[in-house]
């Protein structure tokens, strides 16, 4: 088991090997550094910490300055834990060298927020219907949304609107078609978690 940071940079679409034609998401995947080591002794778990993407010193606070200067890396936006099968030291690099083509990888990231959205948009509901008997701008209500005298209240759960997006989720088996390690960068089939320039999460 492995992973690293990544950034999402938009998608694109390839020909495969079989001629097929495949959209895929476009990530930075590192490099990222090893800023932290986490052993059952001390941590009670194995686990790496994982720092990805510069980030100005004077916008760091004082005690990640310490915390990064400490594995000998420069202050990084993004950190992360992940579990490693072979040991890794302080300060070390991992890279695109850990995935091959044709590898599944969990992608964990954060949808796009769509801000406070109505039933229709947020659930899919067909609204009530046409404007009649003097009824106006209807069709996108939700209609009834309580019971008569028994129970007398709105019960849990009922689908309402509400906030939308802005959710963390994890896209499972997602193969890896292309691994670019000039560049960092590697192709996913299929389309990801997160807006453009997001940070995402990639397990192996």
């Amino acid at each position: 088991m492995s992973g690293i940071i990544g950034k999402k940079l938009g998608m694109t679409s390839i020909y495969d090997a079989n001629g097929k034609y495949v959209a895929c998401t476009i990530i930075q995947a590192g490099p990222c550094v090893v800023t932290q080591v986490k052993t059952p002794e001390k941590d009670g778990y194995s686990a790496l910490q994982l720092a990805f993407d510069d980030r100005k010193e004077k916008n760091t606070p004082r005690p990640l300055l310490k915390h990064f200067e400490k594995a000998g890396t420069t202050p990084k936006r993004k950190l992360a834990e992940f579990q490693f099968d072979e040991p890794k030291q302080l300060g070390e690099i991992v890279d695109v060298s850990i995935f091959s083509e044709g590898d599944y990888v969990d992608v964990v990231g954060t949808t796009k927020g769509k801000g406070f959205q109505g039933v229709v948009k947020r659930h899919g509901f067909g609204g009530v219907g046409e404007r009649t008997h003097g009824q106006h701008d209807r069709e996108r209500a939700p209609g009834s949304v309580g019971a008569s005298s028994d129970p007398s209240r709105v019960l849990k759960g009922l689908r309402m609107a509400g906030r939308m997006g802005n959710d963390r989720r994890t896209i499972q088996n997602l193969q890896i078609i292309k691994v670019m390690p000039e560049k960092n960068i590697i192709l996913i089939k299929g389309n990801v978690p997160g807006s453009k320039n997001s940070y995402v999460l990639i397990k192996k």
